[in-house]
Order: C-alpha cells, then structure tokens, then sequence
C-alpha cells in the first residue's frame, strides 16, 4: 500500500467529532448540543435500568452502558448525531448467556464482540450490513419484541418467583403455574405507567413519556405505601459514584463456547448502529462514515465490558430524540453521557423507590415500538420465499436462539436469492430477437436465424449473472446436441457479473469443446465478466477459444476463418 493508499485508508476512520471541530464549534452549536444532550439523558436514564434489569442484572449495569459506551461512541464514531448505549435488541442473547455463564461470561461476550467490530471496521465491511435482508431484519427484532414482552410479564404482574426461565415456552409454563401469587398493587403500577406514556405520545409528545411515568408511579407508590416491588427492595441502592475499572471471573476456558453470542452480539450491535446512522442521516441530510462507526460501537463495547457494563450500540429512537432536540454535534452525545452520570451521583438514593412494575410497563411499549406490526404485516404480502423468511426467523428468535434465527435466516435468504437468480436465468438456442449490436429492442426476426447458419455452427445465449447457483447450465450445454457441432457460439452479451464457479464452468465447457474438437467463440463480454476471465487465466489457447466483441463479429470470424466440409474444422490464421 502506497502512501497515498494509507492516507485515503486513514480518511475512512477520522471521527466525525474531529471533522466538527476542525470546521469551527461555536458557543451557539455548544449551547444547542448542551440541550440536546439533557433531553436525550433524560430519555435514556429510566431505558438504561429498565434494560439492564430485562437482562437480568442490576440497573446501575444499564447506567455504566449508557456512560462510557454513549461517550465513547459519540466521541470516536462515524455518525455525527449517533446517541449510544444498551438497547432492547440485546435483552435475549444477554439473558441467556448472564443465565448459562454468569456475568464475566458476558464481559467476555461482549469484549470478543467489541474485537470483531473493531476488526470489521478495519477490513472495510460496514458497507456490507446495508445488504442485510429486509425479512430477516424485520422477523428478528419482531421476535426480539415478543421476547421482551414475555420477560416483563413477572414484573408486570407482580408474580412472587424466584427465577425466570430462560426458554420462552418454559418462561410461561412457569407463568401459567404462579399465576394465583398476582400482586393487584403491581398490575395497577403497570397500568398507570401505560397510561402516562399514552397519554403523553398523545396530547405531549415533546415530553418525556418514560420518566414521567417513572416519577408518577414512584409517588404514587410511596405515598400510599403500595405492597410492590421496587429497585431498592430486589437489588438495593444505587451506587453513587463513578464506574470504576474492574473485572469479574473471566471465563476465558470457554471462550469456543461463547464465540457463537459474541458474533451475534457484535451483528446486533453493527446492524443496529448502521441504520441509526442511515436514519439520522435521513433526517439531517447528512453522511456517515460506516467503517469508522463500527471501529468506534468496537472501542466503545471494549470499555463497556472493561467497567462492568453491558453490550452498546447506537439507538435508533434516543438518536432521533437527539436530532429533534436541537442537536448539532457529536458533543450532544458526549453531553448526554455527562448528564446520566450527573443524574446517578445526584438521584441515586432516590432510584430505589422506582417500582419494577413501572419499569415493567415503559419497557412493554419499547416492545411494541420494536414489533413494527404494520411492517410485518406488509412483509407476509410478499412472494412466498419472502414470507418463508421472515416467519423462519420470527419463530426461531422467539422459541429458539438469536443467534440461530440470524445464521438460519441469512442461510434461507442467500437461497431464496439464488434460486430467484437462477430462475430468472435464460439460456436459449438460436439468436436473439433483439438488437445485440445497438443494445435496443427492436425485433428482427431475420437477422441469421438458426436455419440460416452454416452447417456446423451452433448458438447459444446466455441472459442473466452467471454465478455458481446456474453455473451447472452452462455445463450441461453440449449435452443438448446429438453431435458435436464444429464451432459453438455462446452470446453473453445479457451476461452482467461472472463469479469463480461460472469461470469454471466456461473452463469446462471449453474442455469438452477441445475434446470433440469444436471452437468456442464468447461474443459480447461486458466489463467485469472479462475481467474476472482474464484474471483467472481463461485465455485463447490454440485458436480453440475466441472472445469477440459482437454476435456479428462471431458470424463474421466463422465465415472468414473457418471452412467447413466433411473433415475437421480448420482454422486460419487470424488477420487481426
């Protein structure tokens, strides 16, 4: 790599902060981003606890995330109004491994997968998660949404239980049987906390909904000495102090083990950052730079890990919170980290009183926000492989495993792709009705059909990408002759892409061409398909092989090269 090579490489991973800053920050911009900021900590203080304990860990755990990870992934990211922290698309993998490895195994989890955004980011891939399939997308966060639902019901109900299970048809086996141990006091919690929010989406929606409806429950609750269960009673006080650098047991002997949530955890954490960004960029009219987010959501998820917090990632709804309060900056995501500390060395004492029922219910309508019914909906009016997909991986998010319903999901996708691909693949005898020479559309039915073509002479054309899904057409070609012809013209003029497998089909199609003693003559190559030919070294050879510009250059190379009779076709020297 040459120095100018390194210079635009280092270009990709400049933060935007820097970008800002180098343009000029003035106090009008600082004082916009210092407003934003307080807005969008204020949202994010009661998500960060409400998170963290539907992970099934303490809520100061939530705080620590929404700290370091929020600075961290506005101070060094590609996105310049990006607001990080923990989010609901995590709550069922980090369940799932705090229950089966305990907290270090997450620490763990989460550092790998910080390792493997960092290292995504470097290698150039971000602009790889915009190719993530829609179904997918849709049939994993509405199968997040139905998780997170049924995590809430314990809380939400007020059920006296010791655990929860982590399976989803276990979860409300043991719902169904605690069922009569209902707190009346916890449902009616629940209710207020829906009612509040509702009402402010309805006639306040520049409000923020979850913490007033965090503040009227938590009076409520305490000022009528209601029987439900709060932060203080289940987990005690919140620590009013900084997050301190220290690390738990580190399970490092299973890291094989944890290898499989780390990869889905550093997904989640790229997908979901990367539309954040294309959103705000949406809403801004700006431009993000993809590889620099990611190695920033890596950088950020490494210190989370480091100060015993949770996975982060850029969340979508803080974010547009951001840029609807006025934003500017990265400073406003930096401000927000800055106020939620402030807010957990000042409020602390007071967290305690918050009742989980409240928080049960700000995070019921987070899971109706991720559900997009109406995008589910829409998606099951799609064709058949569509539908296939996304209920595929919906089922296999709720009942199985994340991680499963993504590796499934993408699989069933990339094969409802290619056999989309391959169906839409024509190969056809004889010449076609269009214009190949001028690329138009006009007919012309007598332009050398194949009753005209001189004995021996054989045409084919291959219309579409030909790639390893269809590659087996081309191989299968001769077979469809009852005698070799003497020179075999295949038109890829419709051809747009050509991959390895297709390189080796040609190759062996040129092979059992030079054993029955046919030429092969390949018209109308586009750009790319001759140069992945010509890079993989499938050269004419012996005058067995011609590549030629047009089907009327191919006609003409026959009748001026070729001669034809009884014997072997022979061929001249070429002229040019």
């Amino acid at each position: 790599m040459d120095a100018l090579a390194r210079r635009q490489y280092a270009k990709l991973f400049v933060p935007k902060l820097y970008s800002v800053l180098r343009r000029g920050y003035a106090w009008p911009e600082f004082r916009a981003d210092l407003l934003a900021g307080l807005t969008v900590a204020i949202v994010a203080l009661p998500l960060a606890m409400a998170l963290a304990i539907a992970s099934g860990t303490t809520p100061e755990k939530g705080l620590y995330t929404a700290i370091v990870a929020g600075f961290l992934i506005s101070a060094l990211g590609g996105a310049r109004l990006q607001i990080g922290g923990p989010t609901a698309a995590f709550i069922p993998v980090v369940f799932l491994v705090i229950e089966r490895f305990g907290f270090g195994g997450l620490i763990l989890c989460t550092l790998l997968a910080g390792l493997m955004l960092i290292a995504a980011g470097l290698m150039r891939m971000g602009t790889l998660m915009k190719y993530m399939p829609q179904p997918v997308v849709t049939g994993f966060t509405a199968g997040i949404a139905v998780s997170i639902f049924s995590s809430q019901v314990k809380d939400a109900l007020g059920l006296r239980m010791a655990t929860v299970p982590g399976e989803f048809l276990g979860r409300w086996a043991a719902y169904i049987h605690d069922l009569p141990t209902t707190q009346p006091a916890a449902i009616g919690i629940t209710v207020i906390s829906l009612a509040v929010i509702a009402a402010q989406r309805r006639w306040r929606p520049s409000w923020p909904g979850f913490l007033i409806a965090l503040v009227t429950c938590t009076f409520l609750c305490a000022g009528f000495a209601l029987p439900a269960e709060t932060i203080g009673s289940r987990f005690g006080s919140l620590p009013s102090n900084l997050p301190i650098f220290e690390l738990p047991h580190i399970p490092f002997e299973r890291t094989s083990e944890l290898l499989r949530s780390s990869f889905t955890i550093a997904f989640l954490a790229g997908a979901e950052s990367l539309l954040s960004a294309v959103v705000a960029d949406g809403m801004t009219g700006g431009q993000h730079r993809s590889n620099c987010e990611l190695v920033a959501q890596g950088v950020a998820n490494v210190a989370s890990a480091l100060f015993g917090g949770l996975p982060a990632t850029g969340a979508i709804a803080r974010t547009t919170t951001n840029i609807r309060a006025g934003g500017q900056t990265p400073i406003a995501g930096m401000a927000h980290a800055v106020f939620l500390l402030l807010f957990m060395l000042v409020f602390a004492p007071l967290m305690r009183f918050i009742p989980l029922a409240a928080l049960a219910g700000v995070l019921l309508v987070v899971a109706w926000n991720m559900s997009e019914i109406e995008k589910f909906r829409h998606t099951l009016t799609a064709p058949r492989g569509d539908w296939l997909v996304l209920l595929l991986t919906f089922g296999l998010t709720v009942f199985f495993d994340l991680t499963v319903a993504i590796e499934v999901g993408l699989v069933v996708s990339a094969f409802v792709f290619m056999f989309r691909m391959a169906d839409a693949v024509e190969v056809s005898p004889g010449v076609s009705l269009l214009d190949e020479d001028g690329g138009g559309t006009v007919p012309d039915e007598s332009a050398h059909p194949p009753s005209r073509l001189p004995p021996g002479v054989e045409v084919y054309q291959f219309a579409g990408p030909l790639f390893f899904g269809v590659a087996s057409r081309l191989d299968d070609l001769f077979n469809q002759f009852e005698r070799p012809p003497r020179v075999f013209i295949l038109r890829m003029r419709l051809v747009p892409m050509i991959d390895a497998s297709g390189v080796h089909a040609l190759r062996n199609l040129l092979g059992r061409c030079r054993r029955n003693g046919t030429v092969l003559v390949v018209s109308g190559l586009h750009g790319q398909p001759l140069q992945v030919i010509q890079q993989m070294e499938l050269n004419p050879q012996g005058g067995g092989l011609h590549f030629v510009d047009s089907y009327e250059e191919a006609l003409a190379l026959v009748a001026t090269h070729y001669r034809y009779g009884n014997g072997p076709v022979v061929l001249r020297a070429e002229q040019s």
